[in-house]
């Protein structure tokens, strides 16, 4: 039997770094991510910078025309991805709507997955105010949408009660167990592992059953990342980028969330009821710059520290 003690410390150090670097990829090997419909008709070789059969959410912005989500999806099917349309309950006046939608959305693309939820606005424009009630109409299993994604809020909502939120949370549980449907939560971008790890801990200790698809911001300047941050609410984690503010010089640096992925990858490995299956990435910074992060990760293009909480892409 070999021991550790019978192993050189250098190769002892470049098997603790392959586990690592290995932990890493296959943490980012199974992820999705998302486009508004500007940023898709801006892109060029779309097809080309993903790997095929990728989930790509089409987002849903207050004020937009739901016939911007019908194009985009084609054009994510087009390109080979598997589109996942948003649905948010406060842009949608009334079940007939609902329905129309969903109609179109069939009719002209093709999807079995949607992502359902409140949405941006603080006043509803019609009779919807959560995605419970979207829900609750029967109308995604009537039009075949058979996979659902709902969100999740690691650091809190500012729409919410905590007691709220879990209530939320007990009846999407109840809901894809009556159903049938495949249902996930998908969260916000966070900055640091920690409030993750205890939200999702505490999930599970409340019953949630839903597997977890956590949130990670793309590679960004840190003024985008910060301002994405603002704009959406982000709490304690936001902390991470406020230390690296302070230097002004840092502002405009592209910032990526290496020890943020290797922690979370660190406790998916070792904590066997992790419910995180895996990543939604969010290209904050653009979905090529994201595009080209994540694939010299999956091809093991990187040098992981001797900490094994950060790495350093190789420029090769």
């Amino acid at each position: 039997m070999l021991l550790v003690a019978d192993i050189d410390p250098q190769d002892y150090q470049a098997m603790h770094d392959d586990h690592g670097k290995q932990r890493l990829i296959d943490f980012l090997s199974s992820y999705a991510t998302e486009v508004t419909p500007t940023q898709a008709a801006r892109l060029e070789n779309f097809a080309a910078l993903l790997p095929q059969g990728t989930r790509v959410n089409v987002t849903f912005l207050p004020g937009s025309a739901f016939a911007d989500t019908v194009a985009t999806a084609h054009l994510v099917k087009e390109a080979g991805y598997v589109p996942v349309p948003h649905f948010a309950a406060r842009s949608i006046p009334n079940t007939a709507e609902l329905s129309e939608n969903l109609n179109r959305l069939q009719g002209e693309v093709g999807v079995s997955e949607a992502l359902v939820i409140a949405g941006g606005l603080d006043t509803p424009l019609g009779d919807f105010d959560n995605s419970m009630q979207l829900l609750d109409t029967g109308l995604f299993e009537k039009y075949g949408i058979r996979k659902i994604g709902v969100a999740g809020h690691p650091e809190g909502s500012r729409d919410m009660s905590t007691d709220a939120i879990v209530e939320a949370l007990q009846w999407k549980n109840a809901y894809a167990r009556s159903t049938s449907t495949d249902m996930y939560i998908t969260t916000q971008f966070c900055f640091e592992a920690a409030p993750v790890i205890a939200w999702a801990e505490n999930l599970r200790r409340l019953g949630n059953n839903l597997p977890i698809h956590i949130g990670i911001p793309g590679p960004a300047n840190l003024k985008t990342l910060i301002n994405y941050a603002r704009m959406c609410g982000i709490g304690p984690s936001m902390r991470v980028l406020s230390r690296q503010a302070r230097n002004i010089s840092k502002l405009m640096t592209i910032s990526a969330p290496v020890a943020l992925v290797c922690d979370l990858a660190t406790y998916q490995d070792e904590q066997p009821d992790c419910q995180i299956t895996q990543v939604h990435l969010y290209p904050l910074g653009g979905v090529q710059r994201m595009a080209e992060w994540l694939g010299k990760i999956q091809c093991g293009h990187f040098t992981m520290q001797p900490d094994r909480r950060h790495f350093i892409i190789n420029n090769r």
